[in-house]
């Protein structure tokens, strides 16, 4: 039987081992939290602070199979943003875009959707909406994304094509990249003139045939093929 002294000893050990192990799970935990939000931030892009295109692309695919019908790919180009960083600076260049990013990134939040930052000076949004209404929807955030913007004592004027892919109006096999392609293509047409704003894709947009798997007219997709 063991000494009384000894088996105080014992039980203050073992309370303290207790004690100690909520303790570690309570660190563990916390350290987890941290490495997730560090996770968290470093996919975003740091100008805009909008997720990539893998973050779109599985909202896309999310929503494609849950609500369908509903579903609207748009995806936003910055027009004549070269001529600003020429003529103002990269600086103004930087704030078009990040201002543009937020405001597309709120206009999106408040219908439920995610906004997502492609590269460069294009964006990326998978939203729901009623098919009867995206059109509206569309022209009218081209105004919000259009309003002047205040940068270092001088008023910038952003402009911004937008194209839109419903994910009903493409086969059932259509995914993620085509919805993307249909709407890029989409954004191309309006872009250049020849449909108007809230132009929707059709199913020949979004498999039109690609060069070295980019759209015609982006940059490089007029250099000959090297063999």
């Amino acid at each position: 039987m063991m000494p009384a002294p000894a088996a105080l000893r014992q039980r203050s050990r073992t309370l303290i081992v207790a004690a100690s192990v909520p303790l570690a799970l309570g660190a563990l935990l916390a350290d987890d939290v941290r490495v997730r939000r560090q996770l968290h931030h470093a996919r975003r892009d740091p100008l805009t602070g909008l997720p990539g295109r893998d973050a779109l692309a599985d909202r896309i695919e999310r929503l494609a199979r849950s609500r369908r019908e509903q579903l609207h790919v748009l995806v936003a180009d910055a027009d004549g943003l070269k001529t600003v960083n020429d003529s103002l600076g990269h600086a103004a260049g930087d704030a078009l875009i990040a201002t543009i990013g937020h405001r597309l990134g709120t206009w999106a939040a408040a219908r439920c959707g995610l906004a997502a930052r492609l590269g460069g000076d294009e964006f990326g949004t998978a939203l729901l909406l009623p098919p009867t209404t995206s059109v509206r929807e569309v022209t009218a955030l081209r105004a919000l994304l259009a309003r002047p913007v205040d940068h270092d004592g001088q008023v910038l004027r952003p402009a911004v094509s937008i194209g839109t892919a419903r994910a009903g109006d493409l086969p059932d096999t259509a995914g993620a990249s085509r919805l993307l392609r249909g709407a890029d293509m989409a954004m191309y047409l309006v872009k250049t003139g020849e449909q108007p704003c809230g132009y929707v894709a059709t199913r020949q947009d979004a498999y039109a045939p690609t060069v070295r798997g980019r759209r015609p007219g982006r940059p490089g997709t007029h250099l000959a093929t090297s063999r």
